[in-house]
């Protein structure tokens, strides 16, 4: 898309408040374009909470509003675990599913202020390209997506990353915004993904960095943890007897995941274009909520569901990460694995320790056929065994 067309236009850009996005909205801005930035809550910490970003960005002459997406994003969360969706490397692609959430929140903002084109600052050729683009098309079919960094006349006047910091800074930006170090990271409230130039090499071990979620396990607690969660139909309805909605529960499992240092992830990937990656990943919360839950479907699902699980869980893990979770296959996948969770309830206690958690009881389950009512442990030592105690049909 030209700059000529895009001055007809009324743009609606997301903007995270990274070093592309930020420079996106000032220089369409700076150009005459009709631009909206729009400062999505879903519970991210870098590089400045969405309300203080949105105040930024309209002290220095921006167009923008705050949309709160946080409880949009619990609500995806949940999905991943409820889905058992994981990626690659057994990690919870939190970046891919909060681009779902991004779209599908922020389409009835656009739609309201009238915006005729949606904008993102992403770079061209990555994950985020097509994820933007594939949901875009699901749920603002009639806008069109620009994605700025293809277009020779924004790569011309911003060839690298030193560009756009120094463009910012003249522009009164605060360094939180302008730097422009190799180090980049990605979050929201269910997780966070941490990527730079020294992390792709293979030699350069990841614990260097800095977790925001959570910890590494040799700085975790010292003492053990003792939590038990209430599932009702594959989702976490209460915490230590607590009733907590789809917020609530992430972010006390987040809370207690992040104080015993679960969820530190090193994985090489492989992207949607082809191309390989390395990526440090945590999520404390989605991977404690997952385990407990992981139990419940061991006692609650025969062999053959189990095994259809398993396959819908690869298959969510992958539309998650390509930007396929609305498409039909995505939602059929879903469906499926909502039937399968709709009769898995009950209550588990696990103990959290240094990076581990142990499976302590299981209560409260269905008393249907098949399913085993009460459940024990036996054997010693270090190996447990789950037994289950009563008739089974």
């Amino acid at each position: 898309m030209e700059l000529n067309d895009l001055k007809d236009q009324r743009v609606g850009l997301l903007v995270s408040g990274g070093l592309s996005s930020t420079t996106v909205a000032a220089q369409l801005t700076e150009m005459g374009v009709d631009t909206v930035c729009y400062v999505a809550d879903i519970g991210q910490r870098t590089p400045m909470p969405a309300g203080e970003l949105t105040a930024l960005l309209a002290r220095t002459g921006l167009k923008a509003q705050t949309v709160d997406l946080r409880s949009d994003m619990a609500d995806m969360a949940l999905d991943l675990v409820t889905y058992q969706a994981r990626y690659e490397g057994g990690y919870w692609n939190t970046t891919g599913a909060s681009r779902a959430v991004l779209v599908a929140g922020l389409a009835e903002a656009l739609r309201a202020d009238e915006r005729t084109v949606l904008a993102h600052g992403c770079v061209g050729g990555g994950n985020d390209q097509a994820r933007f683009a594939r949901y875009g098309a699901a749920f603002l079919p009639s806008v069109p997506v620009f994605t700025p960094w293809t277009t020779p006349w924004m790569l011309e006047r911003f060839p690298d990353r030193g560009a756009m910091s120094a463009y910012l800074a003249a522009a009164g930006y605060p360094e939180r915004l302008t730097d422009w170090v190799t180090y980049s990271v990605d979050g929201s409230m269910a997780g966070f993904s941490h990527e730079s130039d020294a992390l792709e090499s293979l030699s350069t071990p990841p614990t260097g960095l800095r977790p925001l979620l959570t910890r590494w396990p040799r700085e975790a607690a010292d003492t053990a943890e003792t939590l038990t969660v209430r599932f009702e139909r594959g989702r976490p309805v209460e915490i230590d007897g607590r009733p907590v909605s789809p917020l609530d529960a992430v972010r006390s499992a987040n809370a207690a995941g992040g104080r015993h240092g679960l969820s530190m992830r090193t994985v090489v990937e492989n992207r949607v274009n082809g191309t390989k990656c390395r990526g440090v990943y945590e999520a404390p919360g989605l991977d404690l909520l997952s385990h407990c839950l992981t139990a419940l479907y061991q006692v609650g699902l025969d062999k053959p569901a189990t095994g259809l699980l398993k396959s819908l869980s690869a298959a969510l893990g992958v539309a998650v990460y390509e930007g396929r979770f609305h498409d039909t296959y995505g939602r059929a996948a879903a469906a499926a694995a909502d039937t399968l969770a709709a009769g898995v309830s009950g209550t588990v206690e696990v103990e959290l320790y240094k990076g581990n958690m142990t499976i302590q009881r299981l209560t409260d389950l269905p008393d249907r056929p098949g399913t085993a009512r009460q459940t024990r442990f036996t054997g010693g030592g270090h190996h447990w065994q789950l037994e289950p105690v009563g008739a089974r049909a």
